[in-house]
């Protein structure tokens, strides 16, 4: 695997990026989630494992990606509002740029969810993230249930999530 390959697909993201069109993902199938370990802005830790029986939101995203950024405050919101009942929502940074910009992102933007830092592995287990943001419900079973690419208002999103937690 060359060390190349990751760089060369944050380019083409950023590139994908210019245009912020939600598609439709028409030929997704359910699968189970892959097993992930990635650690957080420090340096601790997480994996999928330790969210099992709840429903988890993933979304790859990026401090630098304008679509990303305006769709966090509705992942604040839900995080609050539904954490009770069972919702997860965890945030795959793709930055290259090291933990301290996204720290200080997390601070400047209130988040109150997980985040954890990607990498080329993950990108790749999830069947490759061809733009930013891309978001991926996984409900509780361990089972990716719905994936977006592209941003939803937040108000549109809660209504594709608020079914997984019943």
């Amino acid at each position: 695997m060359k060390s190349t390959r990751f760089p060369s697909t944050i380019l083409a993201l950023s590139l994908l990026l210019t245009a912020p069109i939600l598609r439709a993902a028409d030929d997704f199938k359910p699968a189970p989630a892959p097993a992930w370990q990635l650690k957080d802005v420090n340096g601790t830790v997480v994996s999928f494992d330790q969210f099992k029986g709840k429903v988890v939101v993933l979304d790859f995203w990026a401090t630098w990606c304008a679509p990303c950024r305006s769709e966090i405050p509705g992942y604040v919101a839900l995080q609050e509002k539904y954490a009770r009942a069972g919702l997860v929502m965890v945030g795959v940074s793709l930055d290259r740029e090291g933990p301290e910009v996204v720290k200080k992102f997390m601070t400047d933007q209130k988040i109150n969810y997980q985040i954890v830092l990607g990498d080329e592995k993950i990108v790749e287990a999830f069947g490759g993230v061809e733009a930013i943001p891309t978001t991926f419900i996984i409900d509780r079973q361990g089972t990716i249930r719905y994936r977006k690419v592209g941003a939803l208002p937040a108000g549109e999103f809660e209504a594709v999530v608020t079914p997984f937690l019943q």
